[in-house]
């Protein structure tokens, strides 16, 4: 008989095979046994279970939960919240998250929210309606809200939220990168637009501005032979992946004319390139006249920058540490406003610099980051 760690690893990778986007999403869920609930439930965190529950489940309604877990941790409940009760509109998303997934042809289990009334509409829509219904039933909805938000300790409960906010809005930007690669193959799953603006990717087109340097320095190869062994004991056969490793220094301006909003862009869109390159290494700088921290980080990283700075820009000590200490560079990505001082000699790597607005350059290309 099989063990239930047997029967979830199963179910993940069945997910991944039937339906990659959301398998590649569950697979970074954290999963915590929760014996005082019925059944699940996710807050966009993590995945909480109930052991009999799962362990009674047939595999494709185990897969169905797996994918509502990833789903609501690509959601960022609590920066979309926007002062709605946070119990109801983690309900209002349950409701809306199983429907596209049914609509997938996903099999629900029993205990998971759904009702035909809610086919095709958004969360907000169906938050309004259940709202509606606890008001008609006289219901004391307004203590709900007050209940939702109070506590003894708010500085603590705003310290948690804040940490929580950042680390759903890491995941988002993670979920995002995954659906646009799916968007490139056109098998995005139906009614994803509920959830995600599909038009919309990174404030850089990562694909199109960098297709060139990226498709020189990074390649993949996926073969059958010899298979992936990690699911081989569960009877399941799936490409193994030998993979040249994408090396990849990226340095960001620290210094005093850089503000605060727009090291925060740099940063975002940085997390979000490490969310779409798949085995790489990159080398971190943070700079303002001088190196004030260097960090590498490989894939499945978390993105973690000590930004210190607030100097003058002095471009040169990026290039000098990368000839002394990064000697196989071939591409540098260089967040900066541009407003520096310039080495004399252009060096043997592509650099591209990633900048708010157009200006002159002795070399290398400039890539705007847009609104």
């Amino acid at each position: 008989m099989r063990t239930l760690n047997q029967k979830i690893s199963q179910a993940k990778a069945k997910l991944l095979v039937n339906y990659p986007l959301f398998g590649m999403i569950a697979s970074k869920v954290e999963l915590v046994k929760n014996d005082d609930i019925q059944s699940f439930k996710s807050n966009g965190i993590k995945l909480e279970y109930n052991r009999d529950f799962l362990d009674s489940l047939a595999p494709k309604e185990m897969e169905f939960v797996f994918a509502n877990a990833a789903m609501h941790a690509s959601l960022s409940h609590e920066a979309r919240k926007s002062g709605r009760s946070g119990w109801l509109w983690q309900l209002a998303t349950d409701y809306a998250i199983n429907d596209m997934l049914v609509e997938n042809g996903l099999e629900r289990p029993d205990e998971a929210h759904y009702s035909k009334r809610f086919c095709g509409m958004y969360a907000e829509e169906i938050y309004a309606e259940l709202k509606e219904d606890i008001l008609r039933d006289e219901l004391e909805y307004e203590a709900d809200e007050v209940d939702d938000v109070q506590n003894d300790n708010k500085e603590q409960e705003k310290s948690q939220n804040k940490q929580i906010s950042q680390e759903e809005q890491l995941f988002e930007e993670f979920a995002k990168a995954k659906i646009d690669e799916e968007l490139d193959s056109g098998e995005v799953p139906s009614s994803m637009e509920r959830f995600f603006d599909l038009t919309c990717k990174g404030k850089i087109d990562w694909r199109n501005e960098l297709r060139a340097a990226l498709d020189r320095f990074y390649r993949d190869d996926y073969v059958m032979l010899p298979p992936n062994k990690k699911f081989l004991h569960l009877g399941i056969y799936l490409p193994s992946s030998t993979t040249q490793r994408f090396k990849l220094v990226v340095a960001v301006d620290s210094s005093g004319s850089v503000d605060e909003k727009l090291l925060g862009e740099f940063l975002s869109e940085l997390n979000f390139l490490m969310n779409t390159i798949g085995n790489y290494q990159i080398d971190l700088l943070i700079c303002d006249d001088k190196i004030r921290s260097h960090k590498t980080f490989y894939a499945g990283d978390t993105l973690e920058a000590d930004v210190k700075g607030g100097g003058a820009t002095d471009f040169r000590a990026v290039f000098e540490f990368i000839d002394s200490e990064l000697e196989d560079t071939k591409l540098l990505l260089y967040f900066t406003d541009l407003e520096g001082i310039f080495p004399e000699n252009e060096p043997n790597y592509v650099t591209k610099w990633i900048t708010p607005k157009e200006s002159d350059i002795p070399f290398g290309e400039v890539i705007i980051l847009e609104d």
